[in-house]
């Protein structure tokens, strides 16, 4: 993998960690995750008569994967309401590369790097050691408070499959579109339309909540667009399973945001964990 492609995959890792931080953060996790999708859509309408259109082959990878977008914004706000980004962010972003790494070979016949498939086990190795090992609960081990945990981590899991499956999709589609900036753009105009769709029964909440977060919605929308925009991107010049296991750094990121902004606890555990990563990225980009 280039050096450039691993920037641009690191910097995709920072944003996504970011607008994540930000649907934690808010009161209200599923609007929040609806703003953010809305806004994504939003900033992405605009530009679609300056892009060339996608070829005719990606649209049906492109609608297969707003619809698993769908999915995967709703459980995401699930997940974040019921359990600390800390435990549900590395369920969902480390057990994705795992399984896109072995649905990668037989589905897209790609074959790894032997370096690649040892950074692939570090990354992922952290990112469930930091879950294993995420250290004191903040507040009291109650029966509701583990149950929130099963919940969140039940989420987590369901969304890591579902990241899986748009991932491998996208790195098909993109491929065939020949054009991944407007592949991007359309994938978020229809993933923000078909949710918008799924929640009729919110819509009467929604103009309060967007002008009372309008900032979350702009900068949530374009650090989802471009996150993911950079990413697709990457899957061009690299193989898919090695992009996506690279941009689970995004747990580094995570991690001190998480700290700084939403005041988790890096217990030594969580340290551990983030130094795996960190070879982990060491290691794919040798490779």
């Amino acid at each position: 993998m280039e050096g450039s492609v691993v920037t641009v995959v690191l910097f995709a890792a920072l944003l996504h960690a970011s607008w994540n931080a930000l649907v934690k953060a808010g009161p209200d996790k599923y609007l929040t995750t609806l703003l953010v999708a809305c806004g994504a859509g939003a900033v992405s309408l605009p530009l679609l008569p300056f892009t060339a259109l996608p070829h005719a082959d990606s649209w049906p990878w492109l609608i297969a994967s707003a619809c698993c977008q769908v999915i995967y914004y709703r459980l995401l706000a699930a997940a974040y309401k019921h359990g600390d980004m800390s435990q549900a962010y590395p369920l969902m972003r480390g057990a994705a590369p795992l399984l896109v790494a072995l649905a990668s070979v037989p589905l897209l016949g790609e074959r790894l790097h032997w370096r690649q498939d040892v950074a692939v086990v570090l990354i992922c190795g952290g990112v469930l050691t930091l879950t294993i090992l995420r250290g004191a609960s903040v507040g009291a081990n109650t029966a509701a408070n583990r149950d929130a945990r099963r919940r969140a981590t039940a989420y987590a899991l369901l969304n890591a499959a579902v990241i899986a499956a748009y991932t491998m999709i996208d790195g098909a589609g993109v491929r065939k579109s020949g054009a991944p900036a407007a592949y991007t753009m359309w994938l978020f105009v229809l993933t923000a339309a078909m949710l918008l769709l799924c929640s009729t029964n919110r819509w009467h909440e929604l103009p309060a909540y967007a002008r009372a977060h309008l900032r979350v919605m702009l900068l949530g929308g374009f650090g989802t667009l471009a996150s993911y925009g950079l990413a697709l991107w990457a899957m061009t010049q690299a193989p898919v399973a090695a992009v996506a296991a690279l941009r689970e750094t995004s747990i580094l990121f995570a991690a001190l945001l998480a700290a700084l902004f939403l005041r988790e606890r890096l217990a030594p555990g969580r340290i551990l964990a983030i130094t795996l990563i960190a070879c982990g990225a060491i290691v794919m980009r040798l490779g």
